[in-house]
């Protein structure tokens, strides 16, 4: 697929991109052959690839969750710089 300047400076212009011209040339460039690869992958037969969202075969790497004591009240208050031995004390912010 080749790509015109035109195209480019239309982008560029949606993009709210202020391009030179000698980046609207280097650009064009550049997306020409990034278009001219994913013409040349087209080619390849994937009928018989399942579609895939994952390059890695794991279906789940998540932890089982597990029921676990967790701290009390007194216990959380203590890594706070203060409390009032029922919440935390912060500054007032307006």
């Amino acid at each position: 697929m080749k790509i015109t300047t035109r195209e480019v400076e239309h982008v560029a212009r949606l993009s709210k991109l202020a391009l030179s011209q000698e980046e609207l040339t280097k650009m064009t460039g550049q997306l020409d052959e990034i278009l001219s690869y994913v013409d040349k992958l087209e080619e390849l037969d994937t009928s018989s690839i399942a579609p895939t969202f994952n390059v890695f075969s794991a279906t789940n790497a998540f932890r089982e969750d597990l029921t676990r004591p967790s701290l009390s009240q007194a216990e959380a208050l203590q890594n706070g710089p203060q409390h009032d031995g029922q919440t935390f004390l912060v500054p007032r912010i307006i």
